[in-house]
């Protein structure tokens, strides 16, 4: 089984699967007669039919026992999804670049520092939330509308990674 190595997230590195969301290094505005920072655009929600529409939730989650052993990954071919953390906490972030199925040895994983969200492009693979702490919030942006918008595939045993955050 091969241990994931995690590395922190970055604009550049995360480019494949998608956005970082985070005020440093991003270009700004200024608005609200001067009091207020816009950092525009940081992400763009995507969606594929004109019916659909992007939706904002909060998504509460439960930390699983770690290290873990990455058996399944989702993807949504119909929208992107973005978390935002709420609280500040850094999280984990597993991801496979687009294709038909993930390939176990193209699997990379992330640290967000707390501060930093993520947007996940349309038809990127990816592990359910993992958050570090007990219990954790995000904001979350994707899309609502019909038609199945998420995908799981299953690796084999001889694919399963190994997720330790505590190496």
């Amino acid at each position: 089984m091969r241990s994931l190595t995690i590395e922190p997230l970055s604009k550049e590195a995360f480019a494949p699967f998608g956005d970082v969301i985070e005020t440093d290094g991003s270009d700004f505005f200024m608005i609200n007669n001067g009091s207020t920072r816009r950092y525009h655009k940081l992400a763009t929600v995507e969606t594929a039919q004109p019916e659909d529409q992007a939706i904002i939730s909060i998504f509460s989650a439960e930390a699983l026992e770690m290290p873990l052993t990455i058996r399944m990954l989702e993807r949504h071919p119909l929208g992107s999804q973005a978390f935002i953390p709420l609280l500040g906490n850094p999280f984990l972030i597993v991801v496979a670049p687009v294709g038909d199925v993930p390939v176990s040895g193209s699997v990379r994983a992330f640290l967000s520092n707390g501060r930093q969200g993520i947007n996940y492009h349309r038809g990127v693979w990816h592990h359910p939330v993992l958050t570090i702490e007990k219990r954790d919030d995000f904001l979350v942006v994707d899309r609502s509308g019909s038609g199945n918008n998420c995908d799981e595939h299953f690796f084999n045993e001889d694919e399963l990674l190994l997720l330790n955050p505590h190496q």
